[in-house]
């Protein structure tokens, strides 16, 4: 499956119910709030079973969110090792955080921005 919107993804996301997800995502928020990838790097890293086998989900998220949210992802080493560490951390502690994380309707505008960001820059084919 490719992802090519925002709208996509979000119906993805909605369709997972990934209570945990937005968890992580939030836990990010409150420690590197100024880091939109990293933030979305937390809210979509889940996702890969629904987009099917393989790496293809991950390829779907480099398309649409770009290079450095793909490598998070995957926890590649050309991403920065402490960034693979604080998405790995914030995934741990949001399987038993117990705080309101909100809702993924308030992710839709941080998802546009970087999709816009990725976008202009020149998404990877």
């Amino acid at each position: 499956m490719e992802l090519r919107s925002v709208e996509e993804l979000m119906d993805l996301l909605y369709a997972c119910r990934h209570q945990r997800a937005l968890r992580a995502a939030a836990l990010l928020r409150r420690r590197r709030p100024a880091d939109k990838e990293l933030q979305v790097a937390g809210l979509v890293h889940g996702i890969g079973e629904l987009l099917g086998p393989g790496d293809g989900a991950a390829h779907a998220v480099r398309h649409l969110l770009g290079e450095r949210v793909y490598h998070l992802v995957r926890g590649d080493r050309t991403a920065t090792d402490d960034d693979v560490l604080r998405l790995r951390q914030a995934d741990e502690e949001s399987r038993t955080a117990g705080f309101d994380a909100g809702v993924l309707e308030d992710w839709r505008t941080v998802l546009e921005l970087v999709a816009a960001r990725n976008s202009r820059l020149g998404a990877v084919d």
